[in-house]
């Protein structure tokens, strides 16, 4: 499905919601995505566990971008909650453009769908992190106005950790 209120920009840029069927695009954009962060090594994602999450268990949503016909890029994104605002957000966990179409505003229009669909929600904010090296998206969301939380440092439980407590 087409996004409501997305038109063509000048590169025929659209975007849509994904799909069960787009489960395979998913897998492979983020596979894209983690050797871009140097983490190829850490994607255990398969299309099923895709499929079970997203379609099924409804936990995250993803948009697909399109650019002349082509799938060239994606948004992978679900709810948070703020205690402090007693709303929801929206987290955006992970983006991705492929490199040739970069700096064609296909970004752009992930980031401003993503901040229509959280303001209609009725959502307090929208939030991402980004790799401390990463200088061209750090340049590209502070173009944005997006800003960097700081005295804030990400901890994370995961694998055997999880399973110690």
């Amino acid at each position: 499905m087409v996004m409501p209120n997305a038109n063509k920009n000048s590169e025929g840029t659209t975007l849509r919601y994904a799909q069960r069927e787009d489960c395979a695009l998913l897998l492979r954009l983020i596979r894209e995505l983690a050797e871009y962060e140097r983490l190829g090594s850490e994607v255990v994602a398969t299309e099923e566990l895709l499929a079970m999450w997203l379609f099924e268990k409804h936990t995250a949503e993803a948009l697909i971008a399109e650019a002349n016909g082509q799938e060239v890029g994606f948004a992978l994104f679900f709810h948070n909650f703020s205690t402090f605002l007693g709303r929801a957000g929206i987290y955006l966990e992970d983006m991705y453009v492929v490199p040739q179409y970069r700096g064609r505003g296909i970004g752009t229009a992930l980031i401003k769908e993503l901040a229509r669909i959280t303001v209609s929600r009725g959502c307090g904010r929208l939030e991402w992190s980004c790799l401390d090296w990463n200088t061209p998206s750090i340049r590209f969301y502070e173009s944005l106005g997006a800003k960097p939380m700081e005295d804030w440092t990400t901890y994370r439980l995961s694998g055997e950790a999880l399973y110690i407590l």
